[in-house]
């Protein structure tokens, strides 16, 4: 009896567990992104979506937030003791978040034949102290985009190789009453100033640091914010340009209404698409231009990467989804919004197909990427450089005593 009473006991044990597939443990992993630029929330959501279908064991709650609220939010998460497991970090700050301990060095988890398929510069935006802090995700820079009916209308031929070029060549489009402001920036007091200020500051072969102090207000630093100030007060800027971020420069340039824009990547295949852009098979692109006798062209290393942080509980699964987001396979589906960081892929042509002129000024702009000051006091010293720009634009104070100033309250 006893045993008949336990075999009906089993029966049941083993009929409930058989109805209940979801008895194993299940693993959440919270993870933020941002809601701007290169890939899309759209895309992120799909790719997370493959994601579970391939895990069905782990979990993933996504958070988007626009790019200015990224560094807050991961780091206030951390100080709060919980928060997420993977995080999306700008090239700016592995040094400030491997110092405070926000990311998990993952060195020991990176294999050899990841370190031989990424493209190298790749590598430098998750190093910090020859340690890796994760895996290098969004391979982005600035590129200037142009358009090509404007360009032809003016009777130019080339777009600009330097910027002075890029000046006269506005001011030929501006004479002739083309567009009252041909060229269109993201100025804003934010982050994005500074990227385009970098830019110019690696065209005219200026330092932010020498010898871990600031060198920007002199040299090439200074010459680039005195670029942008002549850009600006000549009108051949768009004068809103002091507040615009990257999408507002997009949704200009795709209006019509710039004939030079300075962006990332992402803005090629937006801009060309007829859905949504009234420039849609006008759109060049080429690497930002250089300056004569100093620079062939000018880059800013704007890439990202996906971390996991100290705070997490699942690091192995973090990890798991962190490979599989940078993936080869995941990278090249989705190449037009971002391009990969694997080096076979620019070989693939489902990836080269309909933008062979963006990654032919990739392949140019990418290898002259050029870094934003490695430093844990990294955002003192981009606050303090935002307003120096800003001040500048408005005529606030000149380029030399607003860089002056910045350098003096760089925290450096």
């Amino acid at each position: 009896m006893l045993k008949s009473f336990n075999k009906t006991l089993l029966g049941a044990a083993l009929i409930g567990a058989s109805l209940a597939p979801h008895a194993f443990a299940e693993t959440t992993l919270n993870a933020l992104f941002m809601a701007q630029a290169a890939y899309s929330e759209a895309d992120v959501r799909a790719m997370t979506d493959a994601f579970a279908k391939a895990n069905p064991d782990i979990k993933v709650n996504l958070e988007f937030v626009p790019y200015e609220g990224l560094h807050d939010k991961t780091v206030l998460a951390q100080g709060s003791g919980g928060g997420y497991d993977v995080v999306l970090f700008d090239v700016i700050w592995p040094a400030e978040y491997a110092s405070n301990k926000v990311l998990v060095d993952v060195s020991s988890r990176v294999t050899d034949e990841m370190k031989k398929g990424v493209l190298p510069g790749a590598w430098t935006t998750v190093q910090y102290d020859s340690k890796y802090y994760g895996m290098p995700w969004i391979l982005d820079t600035k590129y200037l985009f142009y358009n090509k009916e404007i360009l032809e209308k003016a009777g130019i031929k080339t777009p600009p190789k330097t910027w002075d070029e890029l000046t006269e060549q506005a001011k030929t489009i501006k004479d002739k009453g083309l567009l009252a402001t041909p060229i269109a920036w993201s100025w804003s007091q934010a982050e994005a100033a500074i990227c385009d200020y970098t830019t110019l500051v690696s065209a005219y072969g200026g330092d932010f640091l020498k010898d871990g102090k600031p060198a920007f207000q002199t040299g090439g630093g200074l010459d680039a914010l005195k670029y942008m100030v002549s850009s600006y007060s000549s009108g051949l800027t768009n004068p809103n340009s002091k507040e615009f971020l990257e999408e507002d420069v997009r949704k200009v340039f795709e209006n019509g209404d710039a004939a030079f824009a300075l962006n990332w990547t992402y803005m090629y295949n937006m801009a060309n698409d007829p859905k949504d852009s009234k420039v849609a098979g006008k759109v060049g692109v080429v690497p930002a231009p250089g300056v004569a006798g100093k620079s062939e062209a000018s880059a800013v290393n704007g890439s990202m990467g996906l971390g996991i942080t100290s705070a997490s509980k699942h690091p192995d699964e973090a990890w798991k989804y962190i490979t599989f987001m940078t993936s080869q396979a995941t990278q090249n589906a989705y190449a037009k919004l971002s391009l990969p960081i694997w080096a076979s892929s620019y070989e693939d042509p489902d990836v080269t197909k309909g933008q062979e002129e963006l990654i032919s000024a990739a392949k140019i702009g990418l290898a002259a990427m050029y870094p934003r000051p490695t430093t844990p006091k990294y955002q003192e010293l981009s606050t303090a450089l935002q307003q120096a720009i800003q001040e500048s634009l408005l005529g606030q104070s000149s380029p030399e005593d607003a860089l002056k100033s910045a350098a003096d309250n760089s925290g450096l």
